[in-house]
């Protein structure tokens, strides 16, 4: 659950706050910022998936690192993370992992790295991943815009999917929906011409959201542009419990597919923007 708003400094509030453990004052903000896009939302460990975190987390999974101190952390070497030299696809929010998991499967040419706060999701994935006999994916829990704007070196991505974005309906949440201009125009940063930004939403106004702001970037220089031909990945996604239950629910998916135009000949002849700095991620959608 996000904190809004600082906690005021009482007389009675302040000798319990320097009662507190040390571990408790650090700062989580990498992990779960206070303005985000995604809802923190806690869950216990099965035996099983307890098991998968222990013994293979530490090999196909990273934990954002935190603390009052932090720096920005090197941009990942994507071919040493994955042990080869392959197209690669961010998955932003991957939730449960039963989607990712299947694409991967269905995919064993693309690398996915799949971006993740809910720790039983990622254990899930684990169970997943072992189970499958799945060598392509791999996972970071924190916040998907420091992973894009710090981890992620630019033109490195085939494909970027963000499935079911958290709406966040109360047009005074509206600034914490992970599609933004500021993160549009970060992907499209990262994607390698021709990579594709694959979106889907059950939500009618989020989808309007989204199309507004692809449908006004500068025509003369946009970050992306709608996909015509054929692309360098799949754009299927299994039907997951999720997904039936919006269509049971009356609501339409909507999906946009866009591709990187390539870049000028000399990147000096357009202008850049700041990247976002706001926290981002997704509920869990599988």
């Amino acid at each position: 659950m996000n904190n809004d708003g600082p906690v005021p400094h009482t007389a009675e509030a302040q000798p319990r706050e320097q009662e507190k453990p040390p571990h408790e004052h650090t700062d989580r903000s990498r992990l779960y910022p206070r303005v985000t896009s995604f809802r923190f939302r806690r869950g216990s460990l099965t035996p099983n998936q307890q098991r998968n975190w222990e013994t293979r987390w530490p090999e196909l999974g990273r934990d954002l690192a935190t603390g009052v101190t932090q720096t920005p952390e090197p941009p990942l070497d994507l071919t040493a993370t994955f042990g080869r030299q392959a197209p690669r696809v961010l998955e932003v929010g991957s939730g449960t992992g039963i989607s990712t998991a299947a694409m991967a499967h269905d995919e064993p040419g693309l690398d996915v790295l799949a971006v993740e706060v809910y720790k039983p999701g990622l254990a899930q994935l684990l169970g997943l991943i072992e189970r499958g006999g799945l060598t392509n994916i791999r996972m970071i829990r924190g916040d998907a815009v420091v992973v894009l704007r710090e981890l992620i070196p630019t033109a490195s991505l085939t494909g970027i999917r963000v499935f079911f974005p958290d709406p966040w309906p109360k047009s005074r949440h509206h600034k914490r929906r992970f599609i933004q201009r500021g993160t549009v125009e970060l992907m499209a940063d990262r994607l390698a011409d021709g990579g594709i930004l694959h979106i889907a939403t059950d939500h009618a106004g989020y989808a309007e959201w989204i199309a507004e702001i692809l449908a006004t970037q500068d025509p003369a220089a946009p970050h992306v542009v709608g996909a015509t031909g054929p692309t360098p990945i799949s754009l299927s996604r299994p039907t997951t419990k999720f997904e039936g239950r919006a269509d049971r629910e009356g609501r339409a998916v909507n999906e946009f597919v866009y591709v990187r135009p390539p870049r000028p000949a000399h990147p000096h002849d357009t202008p850049t923007q700041e990247a976002p700095t706001r926290g981002a991620d997704t509920e869990e959608n599988r």
